[in-house]
């Protein structure tokens, strides 16, 4: 999809929703995109965090280091 036709669809979207509070939530949300800065939360972080972060992506690499699914739901069943 172009840019153009993007653009085009997305006011046509706009043009159809009929409830003000959902307008005025997607406005306020497109706002806050338009706002922040791609990385932003990557920077804020210390090194210790970020360090944290890429070895549990780097075990998460490993199955052995996975819990299946449904043991993850029964474990935490009561706030599902």
């Amino acid at each position: 999809m172009t840019t153009l036709e993007l653009k085009n669809n997305f006011h046509h979207l706009i043009d159809s929703i009929d409830n003000d509070n959902l307008l005025k939530e997607f406005y306020e949300l497109m706002l806050r995109k338009r706002a922040s800065k791609a990385g932003r939360i990557w920077t804020m972080l210390s090194k210790d965090e970020i360090e944290e972060l890429l070895k549990a992506d780097e075990e998460c690499e490993n199955p052995d280091n996975l819990i299946p699914h449904e043991e993850m739901k029964k474990k935490y069943s009561k706030w599902l």
